[in-house]
Order: C-alpha cells, then sequence, then structure tokens
C-alpha cells in the first residue's frame, strides 16, 4: 500500500537529555573520546549492534533506559562535558578575533574570505556512514577532520549512496559473497538541507532526453559540512534513482552518471547553497567534469569567453591523484562523452575533436578515449602525487603532456598523505599521549620539542597498555568469528573452536587492505613449510639467554580486507589464504576477518604488534593503514613503496628489499618472500621475544617509541591538510580572486596573452650559444674537452622570438651530469640575464656557471613563457630547445 502521506519521526528524548541529539548529529564524536563513551555507556549492546551510530541508538533505546540515566548523575556530567566540549570546539574554529585567539587558518590567512570545496566519490568517516570503499574514501574523511581542527573554510562535496559499498561473507570454501544493505538516511547522521520556505533542496541535470533531480544531505563533521547528493527520487526513472545507489557499482554507463552528477551536480549544489567557492580540489579524477560546468556558468552567466573562462577554472582547481598505473584511470570512449556531454562543447564553441582534447593527451589522436585524469591535470594548475614516491611515477606516467619537458620538471608535485590521530590512536593509548606529551599532540607538528617526551613515557606502562590492546582486539576476532559461524548455520563445534582462536601473548602481525593482486596478500604464502614453521615454533639455536623460558616462539596472523565484486583474482588471494588455515591446521593461529570497515582497521592498528605490506613496488600510491599503525606504537614491516620509502624505516620498522625493481614477477615473489621470511626469523621475532628480568621487551619497545615520535607527527593529516593550505588552497584562492577582479580583467588579458604567445611561439628560435671559459670563447661545436671543477664559464646566447617581447618569455639554462644515454640526468636550471639586441634584433642572454662535480657534464638552453599570471613556468606546456 503506498502512503498518502509520509513523516520523519525523530527520537523523543526527555528534555534533559536533548544535549544528546546534537552530539550524535556532529561527527566530532568519533574522535571525541568523551562523547563517543558516553553512547557507548548509554547502551553497550545496541552501540555495537547500531554499528556506533547514535542517531539510530537514539531512535530506538527504550523509554526506560532514558528515563533511568535522567536520574544518573554521573552520566549527566559527562554528558554536559561532552556537550561543552563540542561547544567550545565549534566556537573555537569560528572567526571571532576580538574573544578568541584566531586559529590556525585565520592566523595564516587574516580578513580573507576564502570557501574550499573537497570534491571525492567517497568519504570513510564513521562505520556507521557505509560510503567509502577503502583507503581513498577514508583519506578524504580525514581530511575532512584535520581541516575542521584547523579551522578551515571547506566544504565537502559527495554522493549519498543508498547501499553504499557492500558488505562481505565467505562460504564455506572461502570464496568472497556480496550484499548490499540498504542505508536508512533517517537513522543515520545526516541532515536533509531545505530551502528557506521548506521545500527541499534540490538541483537538476540536463541529460539527453530528460532531467535528473537530486536532493541534498548534509554530514556535519565538527564545523565541515559534507554536502551530498541523492538522486533516489520518485520524480526520476528508476535508471536515474540507482545512479547513487551503489558505490563503483554498475557499467561505464553508470559510471559516466555518477560522475556526471558528483561534478557537474556538485557545482550545482555549491551555487544553490549559496557558497561562493574560491578553490576547488579534486580528490581523485572522478569529479573532473565540475570544470565543464564551471566555465558553462562562466559563459552563459557572466559573458566571458571560453579561454578567458578557462583560465579562471583553471588558476582555481587542484588536482589530487592516487593512480600508480594507467589501468587505474577512468576511461570514456569518445562517442559516450559527445553523447552525455556534447552540449557544453557547442556552449563553449569548440568543435567535436577540440572539445575531446580537453581529455586526450594528444590532440591529434582521434582514437584515443577520453580521460578524467587528463581532464583534471588540464583544468588544474596545482597537482600531486600522495607521496614522494608517487610523484615520482606521476610525472613519469604523465610526462606526455609536456613535450619536450624533462621528466623531473613535468609539474606535478607530490603531498604525501597522513591519517586522522585523534580518529586512529585507541582510546587508552590515547589518554597516555594526553598524560606525557599534552592534549594538542594530535596536531602539533614534527619540528616541536614535544615529540622528545615520548621518550619520558615508562616502558611498562607503554607495553601494559599495548597488550591490553592485543587482548581486546582478539577478544573481538572472537566473538566476531563465533557471529559469522552461527550466520551460516556452523556445527557447534566450529563456534567452540573459534573461542580458542588466537593467544593474547602472542606476536601478532596485521594485514588490512583491498585485495588487489599488486597488494600480494599470500605471498606470506609462498613457502608453506616455512611459513609453518615460524607460525608454530621458530626456535634456533640463535635464541640465547634473555629469552622467555619454556614459552614458545608463536606467531599469529590477522587478515582482513575486501576485494571488488568484479576483481576474481582478488578473491582468489582471499581464498588462498582460507584454504591455507583449513588445510594446514591453522585455525588458531591465522584468521581472516571478514567485511572489514573503519571499526576493525582501529582495532587491528592497535592491537597488532606489526603491521606487514608487501605490494609490487612502485604500485603503492601512499598506503595510510601502516600510518595508523605507527601512531599507536606498531613497527611497520613493508617493501619500500608508498609512505614508508620515505619514513625511517630502520628505526621505526623492517624494509623487505632495498627498493628494487623487477621485470620478472615471479623471481621477484621469490626473492621478497625469502627476505620476508629472514627478517621474521632474524629480526622480529627475536625482538619482540627478548625479555628482561621484568618481562619486558625493551628493544621492542624502543623501536615501538621511535615509530611513535618519527611518525605520528609527519605522517599526520593536521600537517597533510596545512600543507595543502599553503601549497594549494591559499594560492589557488588568491588566483580565482585576482581573475575575478575588475569584471575578469585579469582572465581577459591572460587568455589574450596565451593566444598571441601560442599563435606565435614556432618563431622563436636560439640562434647561436657562446662560450667563454677564462678568455677564452669558443662555440659550443668545440666545447673544449676539459673544465675544472667551481671553474667559471660564461654562456652568452642570442634568441630570435619573432613577434614576441623579451617579457614575454624566460631563458634558462640546464645543467647536469649525462646518463649513459647521454642525456643529462636530474638537470638543474639557472636563470640567464636579458642583456638588450644585437644590431640584427636578436635578444642577447648570459650567465656565469659552473661544475662542482667532475665527471661527464653538459648543458643546453630553452626559452619558456613567462607572466606572474600562469601558476607555473610550464603551465603552457611550451618550450623550445636550443638545437645541438
Amino acid at each position: 500500500m503506498h502512503p498518502i502521506r509520509t513523516f520523519n519521526v525523530s527520537p523523543s528524548l526527555p528534555p534533559r537529555l536533548e544535549p544528546l541529539r546534537k552530539l550524535a548529529h556532529n561527527l566530532y564524536w568519533d574522535w571525541n573520546v568523551e562523547a563517543k563513551e558516553l553512547f557507548r555507556r548509554l547502551d553497550h549492546d545496541l552501540w555495537d549492534a547500531s554499528r556506533h551510530n547514535p542517531v539510530l541508538m537514539l531512535g530506538t533505546i527504550s523509554q526506560d533506559r532514558l528515563r533511568e540515566v535522567t536520574e544518573d548523575e554521573g552520566f549527566l556530567a559527562q554528558m554536559d562535558r561532552a556537550a561543552r566540549q563540542l561547544q567550545d570546539y565549534l566556537a573555537d574554529r569560528v572567526t571571532d578575533e576580538v574573544n578568541r585567539t584566531p586559529n590556525w587558518y585565520h592566523r595564516q590567512r587574516p580578513r580573507q574570505q576564502d570557501c574550499y570545496a573537497y570534491f571525492s566519490a567517497e568519504f570513510g568517516l564513521v562505520d556507521c556512514l557505509p560510503i567509502y570503499s577503502g583507503g581513498l574514501g577514508v583519506l578524504a574523511g580525514d581530511h575532512l577532520k584535520s581541516a575542521s581542527d584547523l579551522g578551515l573554510p571547506l566544504v565537502g562535496v559527495g554522493l549519498l549512496y543508498q547501499k553504499g559499498y557492500f558488505s562481505q561473507h565467505l562460504g564455506a570454501d572461502g570464496w568472497q559473497q556480496e550484499n548490499y544493505p540498504v542505508n536508512d538516511f533517517y537513522n543515520m547522521p545526516l541532515h536533509q538541507e531545505f530551502q528557506a520556505e521548506g521545500k527541499e533542496l534540490r538541483i537538476s541535470l540536463d541529460l539527453p532526453g530528460r532531467q535528473v533531480h537530486a536532493r541534498v544531505w548534509r554530514v556535519q563533521v565538527g564545523n565541515v559540512p559534507l554536502y551530498l547528493l541523492d538522486t533516489n527520487l520518485p520524480e526520476n526513472n528508476p535508471y536515474d534513482q540507482d545512479i547513487t545507489d551503489q558505490l563503483y557499482g554498475g557499467d561505464l554507463d553508470m559510471r559516466i552518471h555518477q560522475e556526471i552528477v558528483l561534478g557537474i551536480g556538485g557545482v550545482k549544489m555549491l551555487r544553490a547553497l549559496g557558497l561562493n567557492v574560491t578553490a576547488y580540489h579534486m580528490n581523485e579524477g572522478h569529479s573532473a567534469f565540475l570544470s565543464l560546468e564551471r566555465i558553462r556558468h562562466m559563459i552563459q552567466e557572466e559573458g566571458l569567453r571560453f579561454h578567458e573562462a578557462l583560465q579562471v577554472a583553471k588558476a582555481s582547481q587542484l588536482f589530487t591523484t592516487h593512480t600508480p598505473v594507467p589501468a587505474g584511470i577512468d576511461l570514456f570512449p569518445p562517442d559516450k562523452i559527445m553523447y552525455y556531454l556534447g552540449h557544453y562543447a557547442e556552449t563553449f564553441g569548440l568543435t567535436r575533436e577540440e572539445f575531446l582534447a580537453l581529455g586526450r593527451a594528444r590532440s591529434g589522436d582521434t582514437a584515443a578515449p577520453f580521460s578524467m585524469a587528463i581532464l583534471a591535470i588540464q583544468m588544474a594548475s596545482f597537482i600531486n602525487g600522495v607521496s614522494r614516491l608517487h610523484g615520482h611515477v606521476s610525472r613519469d606516467m604523465f610526462q606526455e603532456l609536456w613535450p619536450g619537458l624533462p621528466v623531473p620538471e613535468v609539474p606535478i608535485t607530490s603531498i604525501t598523505n597522513g591519517v586522522h590521530a585523534r580518529s586512529c590512536v585507541a582510546k587508552s593509548t590515547q589518554d597516555l599521549y594526553d598524560r606525557y606529551l599534552g592534549p594538542n599532540w594530535s596536531e602539533v607538528l614534527p619540528e616541536n620539542p614535544l615529540w622528545e617526551r615520548i621518550k619520558s613515557i615508562p616502558d611498562e606502562e607503554l607495553w601494559r597498555n599495548h597488550e591490553r590492546c592485543r587482548l581486546e582486539l582478539v577478544l573481538f576476532i572472537r566473538e566476531h568469528l563465533k557471529r559469522r559461524l552461527r550466520e551460516r548455520g556452523a556445527s557447534p563445534a566450529e563456534i567452540l573452536q573459534a573461542q580458542e582462536v588466537l593467544d593474547p601473548s602472542v606476536l601478532t602481525i596485521g594485514f588490512a587492505r583491498r585485495f588487489a593482486t599488486y597488494k600480494r596478500a599470500n605471498l606470506f604464502l609462498r613457502d608453506l613449510d616455512r611459513i609453518k614453521r615460524i607460525i608454530l615454533d621458530f626456535h634456533k639455536e640463535r635464541f640465547k639467554g634473555g629469552m622467555l623460558e619454556g614459552k614458545k616462539r608463536l606467531v599469529q596472523f590477522v587478515f582482513a580486507g575486501k576485494a571488488h565484486p568484479m576483481d576474481v583474482p582478488g578473491k582468489e588471494l582471499i581464498r588462498d589464504i582460507i584454504r591455507f588455515i583449513r588445510e594446514e591446521g591453522m585455525r588458531h593461529s591465522v584468521v581472516f576477518i571478514a567485511d572489514y570497515d573503519i571499526h576493525v582497521n582501529r582495532l587491528m592498528v592497535a592491537g597488532c604488534d606489526v603491521w606487514l605490506n608487501n605490494p609490487r613496488r612502485p604500485r603503492e600510491a601512499s598506503g595510510t593503514s601502516g600510518m595508523k599503525a605507527s601512531m599507536n606504537g606498531l613497527p611497520n614491516l613493508s617493501v619500500l613503496d608508498g609512505w614508508w620509502d620515505e619514513a625511517d624505516y630502520i628505526r621505526t620498522g623492517w624494509s623487505i628489499g632495498h627498493g628494487e625493481d623487477y621485470q620478472d614477477q615471479e623471481y621477484q615473489d621469490t626473492i621478497e618472500a625469502n627476505a620476508l621470511y629472514d627478517l621474521l626469523e632474524q629480526e622480529v621475532i627475536p625482538l619482540f621475544y627478548s625479555r628482561d628480568p621484568e618481562g619486558l621487551p625493551r628493544g621492542w619497545i624502543a623501536k615501538m617509541k621511535d615509530a611513535i615520535q618519527l611518525n605520528c607527527p609527519h605522517f599526520n593529516t593536521a600537517r597533510m591538510v596545512g600543507e595543502y593550505a599553503q601549497r594549494g588552497y591559499f594560492p589557488a584562492s588568491d588566483r580565482c580572486q585576482q581573475m575575478r577582479a575588475d569584471q575578469h580583467a585579469a582572465a581577459r588579458g591572460l587568455a589574450q596573452w596565451k593566444t598571441y604567445v601560442s599563435q606565435h611561439w614556432r618563431e622563436v628560435k636560439i640562434t647561436s650559444v657562446d662560450v667563454a671559459v677564462g678568455n677564452v670563447h669558443q662555440p659550443t661545436a668545440n666545447y673544449p674537452a676539459e673544465v675544472q671543477v667551481n671553474q667559471s664559464i660564461a654562456v652568452t646566447a642570442h634568441v630570435s622570438l619573432g613577434a614576441l617581447q623579451p617579457a614575454d618569455v624566460r631563458v634558462e639554462l640546464y645543467q647536469g651530469a649525462l646518463g649513459t644515454n647521454t642525456e643529462i640526468v636530474a638537470g638543474s636550471v639557472v636563470r640567464m640575464e636579458y642583456k638588450g639586441q644585437t644590431d640584427h634584433g636578436e635578444l642577447v642572454y648570459s650567465v656565469q656557471i659552473t661544475y662542482a662535480n667532475s665527471g661527464l657534464q653538459g648543458f643546453s638552453l630553452r626559452v619558456l613563457p613567462c607572466d606572474q599570471r600562469l601558476s607555473n613556468p610550464y603551465e603552457m606546456g611550451l618550450v623550445t630547445w636550443a638545437e645541438g
């Protein structure tokens, strides 16, 4: 029966408990220990059953229990304290320079009116809001949390999925199965957005033959609002209702629909909300269509031409790539792009091929698909990878967009990922840090002397705290396995066995991440006999005194993670581990936790002893779970990939290999599996079980302290988001305001200048180069064979610019050592000084250089466009080199 009227029924709370409602609807409770413990205290079993959802709890808890806590003075005092903490937190992050000390953002940007929009296809904030699949989403969620901590004027933009990502179940044979529970938005920490007159706030998108409508929801993340679009409306046809059904679900048509709603719909939504956004951040390429909508609006509503609007869009947009391989990029066939988005080409005044070139590396390749990453790159003035190594990989992967530019100078930088400390560090460990480091440890940067206080934490106190975390993990795993076995209809004997898995005193190695083949979750199974010896009782002569007498040196593994529903090889990795557990009698020592989520991750990064990660280098863009483990004091055991490549992997863990790259993957697996076994046998296990007379592993504890001191402050979203702000958001906002000023005068002028320079760039030539070593002048063709280290060399160049002026260009000398292919390797740039013109109208540039190192060295000269309005000298992709 279809209802004729609907109501949203809110929980009925006694007036004294009204603060619970506000606490429940702001995700600040997720990283505020007082608030989270408050809801757990309200009803521990219901807290777990609701997937830690305080809104659902308040809607389902008995009125008797609510009346009971109104008489509980201890509960009320804790509630008032949590409510006060939320109120103070929110007040400290707003502008009030008269009555309050300015927060971090306002100290950096006094009197600025910025607004930054952060677009992402997924956000991992809390486990009761399952609109994320893995690391990309959790990184996005942590980004919002730290933006709130720092007081940044940032808003998130995403999609609200009716089913989100799948729930994972394992069959009796270990094969992953998926189901998609339906999210009940009205019992989640969500607010629906309404217009002033009380109507739902909605936006509409034009698609071929129809309009698609979406309503707007908000998740309040401290002071940062996350706005989410939802197309599940009766006005839409069934297909369009399902656009926001599943995260990364459906075929290529569904994917382009989702990315249209995210990018184009997101821009329309921000405008409908009345937000004056000054910088747009694309977290991966899924939202890159936002550029098209912004340009369309500037053309149709503000009277700009395409190339003028392009300057405004590009100047104020950032793009972060998380993809280390081309196969990870969304590609669409040209005909599909034109079918859904061809009307933008008409508005822009571009031909089909000109429009498609926005998403192609080579404009003349008419058969090439349309790349969302390339669209995002060509529409951004700040582009970054998510670790130092990933920056190198990205520059190499996208170098063809800047032909003629050496790979190290490709304008793709890196900002290494971080994690939100208060979200991932265990409660008891946070209490420990609060006592010994002070309450601000989670936001303090690496250079602060506060981190020296880590050494003051008593070894026994740190170790006993960690042992409690390990015990909590083991108890959780036992209950989790028993519940899953009951759901599967397992025998009573199997359920009883689950009560005995794992030993709370044994060295526990954790591995939890997406089950993709390149992450090699089954690498530890390369030599079954050897890993069984390691797990069951590693005992050799080199173990001397100081070991725990009469106790075996056992090892146990905890695995968790999901394979994409369409990734059969990834599912086979899970089945390999399950078969090993069953066929080799490893039920007590190796476990796989099904349905990995944020809650399971937090228990694992706190309760394991070592964090294992063994991807194929350089396929891991960054990785963040190992950062969370470090913050809890866990050493990492990892291949030198992603973030671990730039960490202190000697003092804070162990490296598998030395950063080698392999062509033969079979050979690589053999070498790195043996390296893993060697490290376990020779270093990890002995260090863990080496105890002093008090039963403490002093050497292990020292490594734990180093992991906290060196990794916690650096691999932290407080540092990361601050870096995005200073290097990305602030300059982009300034460029945006500059481009908009005086009715877009700067944008119009820059577009005109770029067009003129592009039209005349072929006229630019370096006509001659003279070199003087001492007082001897020679042309470069007769360059002297011998030059001494630090000997001064004068280089003079004659340059013909055609119709261009000296102010339009910069002339640079590019020098460095020569590699085996006679190319300059890792060259350095010296800008040449303009000296005037010759009688023939050529421009003269000169510079003095030296070589600090001996060996075969060389230099070349080049000309680049130059204008202060460019975000970087390589923005136009134009460069003219001297001919040898």
